[in-house]
């Protein structure tokens, strides 16, 4: 049985999350930790802060806030419990301290926890070097009125996927307000943030009379807790190290 500690328990996607543990068969929440969660509410005891915990996890998984995380991973470090984070809107300075971590625990860190995200990027990838320089790239991603990071950790991975393809030559515009330069060698990421949008991801394409897309819709976020469920069981087998979709794929 694998017990699983949820930071962000409180959150729309904890509780997403600790409801898929429920049906998933030799999983169990053994607690979560929310600042803001009510424990009462809850069929596992949350704690304010993570280090009040009183169960032993054998994984922790990130659905939180980045300003969570360095404690999130001092825990993981000092416990030796291995960590899927699935926190997005992170700086580089986090993701530094991220891949420190990584060197003492197994450490699963990916932009999305869509599978079928990681198949987008693959195919967004591949595109660009068949297509080459000859057709613009945009993305455009859609999220919630609520999701405060902008353009999504998501659309970047996208991006820098597809500029693994040209070398990472390609530099990134984030709109076009008050740009008044013709367009040159670049990625355009656009964001719309509106209504309940789960996450909506399009890679264009655009050629001489010609679009091709690449698109990704989730219709739920039942997809984001499939995906980290899949790498906890993943990452639990590892040794210390740091693991993304790919790797587990």
């Amino acid at each position: 049985m694998i017990k699983i500690l949820i930071v962000g328990a409180g959150g729309k996607m904890g509780q997403v999350l600790a409801a898929a543990v429920e049906n998933t068969d030799g999983m169990q929440v053994a607690c979560g930790v929310d600042i803001f969660a009510n424990a009462e509410d809850n069929k596992f005891p949350v704690y304010k802060n993570i280090e009040e915990c009183e169960q032993t996890p054998d994984v922790i998984i990130d659905f939180s806030r980045p300003e969570a995380l360095e404690n999130s991973l001092r825990y993981a470090a000092d416990k030796c419990v291995p960590i899927v984070i699935a926190t997005t809107g992170l700086s580089e300075q986090q993701e530094i301290l991220i891949s420190e971590t990584a060197k003492t625990i197994p450490v699963f860190y990916t932009a999305n926890m869509s599978l079928g995200v990681s198949l987008q990027m693959e195919l967004a990838k591949k595109a660009a070097q068949f297509l080459g320089d000859t057709y613009d790239i945009e993305i455009v991603e859609k999220h919630h009125n609520q999701k405060v990071d902008s353009p999504s950790g998501t659309a970047l991975a996208i991006a820098n996927k597809i500029n693994e393809a040209f070398e990472d030559k390609k530099e990134y515009v984030y709109g076009r307000h008050s740009n008044n330069d013709r367009r040159s060698r670049e990625i355009g990421l656009h964001a719309v943030r509106g209504g309940t949008i789960v996450g909506e991801h399009t890679v264009i394409f655009a050629g001489t009379d010609e679009v091709i897309e690449i698109k990704h819709s989730a219709q739920s976020r039942q997809v984001f807790a499939f995906g980290a469920l899949k790498a906890a069981g993943f990452i639990v087998m590892q040794p210390a190290g740091l693991y993304n979709m790919s790797s587990m794929l």
